[in-house]
């Protein structure tokens, strides 16, 4: 009788549940079947199961570094899904500034053209790209060390049955889908732009052929210059312009000799694909998850765990369920258990591991078609509160393309 009336209590909470969050991990003991016995992390922010124009999505954050250099997004409208994802490094003004203003650029640019398209996508990351490197260059007299801040980006929309996918750097875009014997498949969406990856080697020394250090191995690791390991961003100025060069103060970013042409570049790699009746769900991630995770791994795990159920000791989101683990593997390669790890603080924590962002995006097909109910809003990783989205600006695109969105 007590667990029927929990029940329904639950359902009555769970529409109010978007505004009233419950986000932080408390030490329930809703996770016991994890490895590692994964309870209890307060490093980890979620939203476990929220409505997109397209289905359901789950979200959730694990911090590492003392400043959390991961920012994302998720802006949900009734005609169209965002997912950001922004790998900071060096600190976290970059992935910050990509927050507040690549899904800006891209309404504007949607705006303008009435439509979503790859062209669009690569506009958006242009003219953030452009936007930093101002606010570089109006800094960097008083603190040259802005020049050494960049940001992966990872950018997916879904709009009119299509997915849009736009990356710099190695946080990546998997989908799963449906193949034989109804068994899920990963399909990596993006590139990685990682000089670990031996094509991103040889299209960087096809582009420096002059440079016979342009990519050199550094304490077992790939790295362009001796520095970076990844090839796409947006910031890290001093890679890019002669002007923002750091001088031997600066040793971990200092350069012998000036640059000639950008050794980093902001061009991301675009995608798009008409969402088949097949593809079940995106992953959306900073390679965090995938250092840690194969694709078919995760892939597996989202198709083999319910989204959530509804009695409260049971609801465990799948973007958490990813989160640890990812976290319990990292505990096992260090030979301990996840119950341990989860007890050290951040910043000592990003020598176990990095700054983790999922965001798990469910496709409804019987929803691709319809005109939902979804509030149009913005949510943040790690950010408690829920502002209204400006997606707005989409409204009205279908019956005429030039009006605003």
């Amino acid at each position: 009788m007590l667990r029927w009336l929990a029940r329904i209590a639950w359902a009555c909470w769970s529409p109010v549940r978007r505004y009233v969050r419950m986000s932080k991990d408390d030490g329930g003991d809703d996770d016991d079947d994890l490895p590692g016995s994964a309870l209890g992390d307060s490093l980890i922010w979620w939203r476990d199961l929220e409505k997109h124009s397209y289905g359901e999505f789950s979200f959730a954050v694990v911090q590492a570094n003392e400043v959390l250099e991961d920012q994302s997004q998720v802006e949900t409208g009734c005609d169209a899904t965002f997912v950001g994802v922004y790998d900071g490094h060096g600190g976290p003004e970059a992935s910050r500034f990509i927050c507040d203003h690549l899904f800006l650029h891209l309404m504007k640019h949607a705006h303008e053209h009435g439509t979503i398209s790859e062209d669009i996508l690569r506009s958006a990351f242009s003219a953030t790209e452009e936007g930093f490197l101002k606010l570089v260059r109006r800094t960097y007299g008083i603190k040259p060390m802005i020049a050494a801040i960049g940001s992966c980006c990872l950018a997916g929309v879904i709009w009119r049955g299509t997915l849009y996918v736009a990356n710099l750097g190695d946080s990546r875009a998997v989908i799963g889908s449906l193949g034989k014997s109804n068994k899920v498949v990963a399909e990596q969406l993006t590139r990685d732009h990682n000089a670990s990856m031996e094509d991103v080697r040889q299209e960087l020394r096809s582009l420096h052929p002059d440079d016979s250090h342009i990519v050199f191995m550094k304490h077992g690791v790939w790295r362009i210059k001796g520095i970076i390991q990844v090839s796409r961003s947006i910031g890290d100025a001093y890679l890019k312009k002669p002007e923002f060069s750091l001088d031997p103060s600066f040793p971990r970013f200092h350069l012998p000799e000036p640059i000639r042409r950008p050794v980093l570049t902001a061009e991301p790699s675009v995608y798009s694909r008409v969402l088949r009746s097949q593809d079940k769900f995106i992953i959306f991630a900073s390679d965090g998850l995938w250092e840690h995770l194969s694709n078919q791994r995760a892939v597996e795990i989202v198709h083999n765990n319910p989204r959530a159920v509804c009695y409260p000791s049971d609801i465990y989101g799948i973007a958490r369920r990813l989160l640890k683990a990812a976290l319990a593997e990292a505990a096992r390669k260090r030979e301990m258990r996840y119950a341990d790890l989860k007890k050290v603080e951040k910043g000592i924590r990003r020598f176990f591991h990095d700054d983790i962002t999922v965001v798990v995006i469910f496709l409804d097909h019987e929803l691709l078609g319809e005109k939902m109910q979804v509030p149009e809003v913005s949510i943040r990783g790690f950010v408690d509160t829920v502002e209204p989205s400006n997606f707005s600006v989409l409204q009205g695109m279908n019956s005429n393309p030039r009006s605003i969105l």
